[in-house]
């Protein structure tokens, strides 16, 4: 049975630049991961499957109810968890006729499975044993997408939407989504990078401007596809190259032939002695084939050059984001970064770093481990001065860059051009072109507001910021850098950062990435006793 149907549809941005054409879709019982790049239309598409989009063209088919998992609103002090799990008025109509105050409305309209429902779901999402009646600001974020998460499971949609569900998320609320995935036995479309999540999906659906291509199994198999595909694509390069090479010298020596009887001919005709009418006959028949000849040639020459640019175009888009990092000149044995009994916690209140000491020497890859809330930015905001230890010493043995999720260290206003030399006053206007062209900004591309990138190019205009100064860093300190990256963009930091020979320090719930980046150590925290709460 297919709950949705997309015939022919298109969409653009407000503004009227196209997104995507002639998509054809139809989602039944099965899990779909959306992948894409940024900017391709993915959580355009979630929006005209769920109505509150009209597409530029095409038609929507629903044949099942929809549920989507919304991003959770500012929540005032009177919303319960009750509200927020969207059972607020049936479970106050439950509570007034328990406490005997209820009317032949709420006798009659009562919903007496929905206490065994709710615990249920709640259960199903980690937070069992939560007080319907808790005020719905004391949940944490991680607890609020938990609760998102349980009012899809109250409502028994046949579809759901979820758009990037694990963002923010440690690995326990990651494992959460995952396994309510696992059980659903409806539809279910998943905007997500995150690859694990993705393995779990029926099959992978790859937005692009052109349509949606859909390829069945996980993310593992999608992956596999994709690499056969870009190896076809560098085999059919090498042979359209080869091949306008042999029209090219096919077409040199049909020329050089045709001179060559052009002058035969020539030589005929100053001999004499031939009619005149019958050397304009030889010579209109020469011209015609020399034109035929030439019209042919032009036609192999042209189809052949066609095939190598659509063969460029394929290959192109598979290393259009590959970059290098620039040395850092780290030696192996230098200590790069120490903790001596480091200690951290606000004026009055408990410890929230307390007693940790470690040392990073040379160029290792390490990673801050831990659930959300137990302190890694903390941690982090020690190691880059942010903050002074309460207790202990925090020891930096060489220089450093921070770059989080969002890297804030770019001024949206400025030009990546302009953000490069305000962090590199010393670099002239062509040294700065040629860091950027490095990291495949180059040209006018180097004048895009920072604004405007995209949650890659924001990143790899970071590490050309900060990696191509005058003292490059020797350690990178990298707080959830995938968060907002579509998978070409991880791939791509995921190789240059597998080559980087300075320090890493890196905070991320992504294993697929702490794994290709090459990290060798992890260092976990703790949760404070008071903030044991569920994440």
């Amino acid at each position: 049975m297919s709950f949705i149907t997309l015939d022919s549809v298109a969409a653009a941005t407000p503004d009227g630049r196209p997104l995507f054409e002639n998509l054809n879709l139809t989602l039944g019982a099965e899990r779909i991961g959306l992948v894409g790049r940024n900017g391709a239309g993915k959580s355009t598409l979630l929006a005209l499957i769920a109505g509150v989009r009209a597409p530029r063209s095409g038609t929507i088919a629903r044949t099942g109810s929809i549920g989507v998992l919304e991003q959770i609103p500012d929540l005032s002090s009177a919303t319960r968890l009750a509200d927020l799990l969207g059972v607020g008025a049936a479970w106050d109509r439950l509570s007034r006729i328990e406490r005997g105050e209820g009317d032949d409305a709420d006798l009659s309209d009562a919903d007496w499975t929905l206490p065994a429902r709710l615990d249920q779901a709640l259960a199903d999402v980690g937070l069992a044993g939560m007080a319907a009646e808790r005020p719905a600001a004391s949940l944490s974020g991680g607890q609020a997408t938990r609760a998102g998460l349980a009012r899809l499971l109250i409502a028994a949609p046949d579809v759901l939407l979820l758009d990037e569900p694990t963002n923010n998320l440690d690995a326990d609320a990651r494992e959460v989504v995952a396994r309510l995935l696992s059980r659903w036995r409806g539809g279910a479309v998943v905007v997500s990078h995150d690859r694990a999540l993705l393995r779990g999906m029926d099959r992978i659906v790859e937005l692009s401007s052109l349509g949606a291509r859909s390829y069945g199994g996980g993310y593992d198999l999608y992956a596999e596809r994709r690499a056969l595909e870009a190896d076809a694509a560098r085999r059919d390069l090498d042979h359209a190259e080869r091949e306008v090479r042999r029209v090219t010298r096919e077409a040199q020596v049909a020329r050089e032939r045709k001179e060559r009887r052009d002058a035969a001919g020539r030589r005929f005709a100053d001999r004499g002695g031939t009619p005149k009418i019958l050397l304009g006959a030889m010579a209109e028949r020469a011209e015609n084939s020399g034109a035929k000849e030439g019209r042919l040639a032009e036609k192999l020459a042209a189809q052949a050059q066609a095939a190598r640019a659509a063969a460029e175009a394929r290959v192109e888009r598979a290393r259009a984001l590959g970059f290098e990092l620039p040395s850092s000149g780290l030696p192996g044995a230098r200590t790069v970064l120490a903790l001596e009994d480091a200690a951290f916690a606000w004026p009055g209140g408990a410890p929230m770093i307390d007693g940790v000491s470690w040392r990073i020497c040379g160029p290792e890859r390490v990673a801050l481990a831990g659930p959300n809330g137990a302190g890694k930015t903390t941690l982090i905001r020690l190691i880059t001065g942010d903050l002074v230890p309460t207790r202990g010493a925090v020891r930096l043995g060489a220089p450093f860059a921070l770059l989080d999720q969002r890297a804030t260290l770019l001024r949206d206003e400025e030009s990546i051009l302009e953000n490069f030399r305000r962090l590199n006053p010393a670099a002239s206007v062509n040294d700065a072109h040629t860091a950027l062209a490095r990291f495949l900004f180059r040209n006018t591309a180097a004048h895009q507001a920072a604004g405007t990138l995209s949650g890659g190019e924001r990143l790899r205009a970071a590490l050309a910021c900060v990696l191509c100064g005058a003292i490059p860093p020797q350690l990178l300190i990298l707080d959830e850098p995938t968060n907002h990256l579509d998978l070409a963009s991880i791939t791509a930091i995921e190789t240059a950062l597998s080559a980087y020979d300075g320090a890493l320090l890196v905070v991320s719930h992504d294993e697929d990435f702490l794994t290709a980046i090459g990290v060798e150590r992890r260092i976990a925290l703790k949760k404070r006793d008071a903030e044991k709460d569920v994440a």
